[in-house]
């Protein structure tokens, strides 16, 4: 099955905490502290793996974490870094924020690319030993990896995009030009997802031709499989525009060059705006010569290149090909798409952005502030919870509490710990 869209949840791991601990020893005492630091968390990494051509692997797992660091130990026994977690993507992906829309990176000229850092690990409680605090009772806890919600869209790399109404031939042509193998059958949808094709050139030189499965009418809103395959086009720097002129169908050739052009232009008016070179295909078997005559004479008007080829038989490829390498050599290189996301602050809010409400005389505080302060203290240690108070009383928390009409001996509690206020 041919997936080209999946949108997964990325996390990278958390850094581990630093360790308290104290340096024990015979004949040393107050041997100090000697609690190590925490590892840091893995990173998220993208990379191109050239043998994917789907994403196919994304369909059923949706959720990737890199592994946590390991806490620290005594002894000045630093945590082990998280392993790093590597997710294999193919060449074309690009990968954007889910929430935004923002391009994070294009895997298009990139082998890999680091999508989320994993957190910094804790400081041990050795840091935090200075003359006056010889002893410190608390270390710092590692922090959060990024998370992230995440959507991979692959857009195919290819040079040269073939478009046109279903079974006017298109895999015929690119399997005569290339050694692809496309289904060929004489029903309409027989292609059910793009077809890649390497066009090797005598000077040895090639270049890449795609066929994008059947565009009819309404496509650009949803009808047929053209929807699900237009994104393919967008980074085509040429397209080789296909139209059966049999007649063997009762078709207006004209009708469906206009038909298609417009669904490109609904699509993306970028896409309508994009060289075209237009192949007359099924030119032996051809019913009508006067229609054939008006069709030649149509796309003559319009400014395009018109060759009549029959892919069943070879007539006339030698031609568009040399055309078409001629034609690529004038454009740009294959569309790269620049990166727009701004990633968020790691660490989220300030004091000011505390939650403070009253239940009777209870008095509730949340915020990430606070939260992110708390897994640095530790309570059980009377050093530590004299800096939390400090931190609060500084940070004007205490300040608004009051000026809410906070009582003495009122209850505060925050997440999991509650607190008698005293004046």
């Amino acid at each position: 099955m041919f997936v080209d869209k999946a949108v997964i949840v990325i996390k990278a791991g958390k850094g581990g905490n630093g360790a308290v601990s104290f340096h024990r020893e015979k004949y040393v005492a107050a041997g100090g502290p000697d609690g190590g630091d925490g590892g840091r968390g893995g990173d998220v990494i993208l990379k191109v793996d050239t043998n994917m051509s789907t994403l196919m692997d994304f369909r059923y797992k949706r959720k990737y974490s890199a592994n946590n660091g390991i806490d620290g130990g005594g002894k000045n026994k630093a945590g082990k870094d998280g392993k790093d977690l590597v997710i294999r993507v193919p060449s074309g992906t690009v990968v954007r924020e889910k929430e935004s829309g923002a391009v994070i990176v294009d895997m298009s000229d990139k082998e890999t690319f680091r999508v989320a850092r994993g957190g910094n690990g804790g400081w041990g409680n050795k840091h935090f030993a200075t003359p006056t605090r010889q002893a410190p009772r608390f270390a710092k806890g590692g922090l959060s990896g990024e998370e992230l919600e995440v959507e991979l869209e692959l857009k195919l790399l290819a040079d040269v995009g073939l478009i046109g109404f279903p079974n006017v031939g298109k895999s015929t042509l690119l399997s005569v030009v290339s050694k692809a193998h496309p289904k060929i059958a004489d029903y309409h949808f027989t292609t059910l997802f793009p077809n890649l094709g390497v066009v090797y050139l005598g000077d040895g030189h090639s270049f890449i031709m795609a066929d994008i499965p059947g565009i009819i009418e309404g496509a650009s809103e949803g009808t047929g499989l053209g929807h699900d395959f237009l994104r393919h086009i967008d980074r085509c720097r040429l397209m080789i525009h296909v139209v059966d002129v049999s007649g063997s169908e009762g078709r207006d050739p004209i009708e469906d060059f206009k038909t298609i052009n417009e669904e490109l232009k609904k699509y993306n008016p970028e896409l309508a705006e994009r060289p075209q070179i237009v192949a007359a295909n099924k030119c032996d078997i051809a019913q009508d010569e006067e229609l054939t005559q008006r069709f030649t004479d149509y796309i003559k008007e319009q400014g395009y290149e018109l060759f009549m080829i029959s892919a069943a038989t070879n007539t006339g490829i030698k031609e568009l090909i040399s055309a078409t390498t001629d034609k690529l050599g004038e454009l740009p290189p294959v569309t790269i798409y620049e990166a727009d996301y701004v990633p968020k602050p790691r660490i989220q809010g300030t004091p000011d952005d505390l939650v403070i409400e009253k239940y009777d005389d209870v008095w509730t505080i949340e915020g990430e502030w606070i939260e992110r302060l708390m897994a640095n203290v530790n309570f059980a240690d009377h050093e530590s919870r004299m800096y939390f108070d400090r931190v609060l009383r500084n940070a004007g928390v205490y300040k608004r509490l009051e000026d809410m009409g906070i009582q003495d001996e009122d209850t505060i509690s925050i997440y999991n710990m509650e607190f008698e206020y005293t004046e």
